[in-house]
């Protein structure tokens, strides 16, 4: 996470990605349109997965042949809490370019979930995903 190129591991000779998931980071944040959710914040939670060629890692076990799940919390936990934004789905893209342009994955699914949003009506979670890529 140096601000450097990041290697993209594509995939195994099969062309078939496997799966790195990160469930349930939750932090704080300010997130929202009313004043009241600036002010006051709510907690997000974020599912993330991550697409990338697994086969190195698995066969040389090494972490540098994988991408680090304990880098990628810390990245979306500071996002989560950092910056406001009107929409979790402005959320959700600042968290996947973030980890497309640190980590080496070819793709990233992103969940945001906003667990008390301001609806009038009993809910059980609202969530925006999205899935970016570099290609």
């Amino acid at each position: 996470m140096n601000g450097q190129s990041v290697p993209v591991r594509t995939g195994s000779p099969s062309g078939h990605l496997d799966t790195v998931v990160l469930r349930g980071i939750t932090a704080k944040g300010y997130h929202g349109v009313f004043d009241h959710e600036r002010r006051d914040g709510q907690p997000f939670v974020v599912d993330v997965v991550l697409h990338l060629d697994l086969q190195p890692a698995g066969t040389s076990d090494d972490l540098a042949q994988t991408a680090h799940y304990g880098e990628l919390a810390e990245l979306v936990h500071g996002i989560i809490g950092g910056e406001p934004f009107d929409l979790i789905e402005a959320l959700a893209e600042t968290i996947a370019t973030a980890v497309l342009t640190t980590l080496p994955v070819a793709a990233v699914d992103v969940t945001v979930h906003k667990p008390k949003a301001p609806i009038d009506v009993p809910f059980g979670d609202v969530a925006v995903t999205l899935r970016r890529s570099r290609t």
